[in-house]
């Protein structure tokens, strides 16, 4: 049996996408793994040339780099995505949910247009609710999370019952 995912590492991966990074869930050690595209790219293409020249320091990710083209698809698999998540939705149920009219009112304000986001957040702190929102989030996220690792037969532990921002 595969080693346990932790709920934590796979809401982070999903909170912490990177631009020119590759991320990958490990099935065989049950952990999250990145990769840069430039060493992922060169295993992919057989540069060996730009392999051997990588500093001693990213070896272990050539060597990771490796496994994910040896072993794509069986035993590396993308992890639960952000753009799958979609935080705007889960900032509408928040705001459709709230018992406070008025404070509904102007997060519905904020969330419409450019900038829905910042202005989303600073409404959040100016209404002083930030901790209700981040809750709220936490909880979407952790739902998100476990209904992926189980699309994805991945065994995972609850380690944030009590995680604080």
């Amino acid at each position: 049996m595969n080693p346990l995912a932790k709920l934590s590492e796979l809401m982070d991966a999903l909170e912490f996408e990177s631009v020119d990074r590759r991320t990958y869930f490990d099935r065989h050690t049950g952990r999250i793994v990145s990769v840069a595209d430039d060493i992922l790219s060169a295993v992919e293409e057989g540069d060996d040339e730009a392999l051997t020249s990588v500093p001693d320091w990213q070896k272990e990710e050539v060597e990771t780099a490796q496994a994910i083209v040896n072993h794509s698809g069986d035993r590396f698999i993308d992890p639960p995505g952000k753009f799958e998540f979609n935080e705007y939705r889960h900032m509408e149920r928040f705001v459709g949910a709230l018992p406070d009219a008025k404070a509904a009112e102007q997060l519905w304000r904020a969330i419409k247009g450019h900038g829905a986001f910042h202005h989303f957040k600073d409404t959040l702190y100016r209404l002083r609710i930030q901790d209700q929102w981040f809750g709220y989030r936490d909880e979407a996220m952790k739902a998100f999370v476990i209904d992926w690792a189980e699309a994805n037969d991945v065994p995972y532990e609850d380690d944030i019952k009590d995680r604080k921002r």
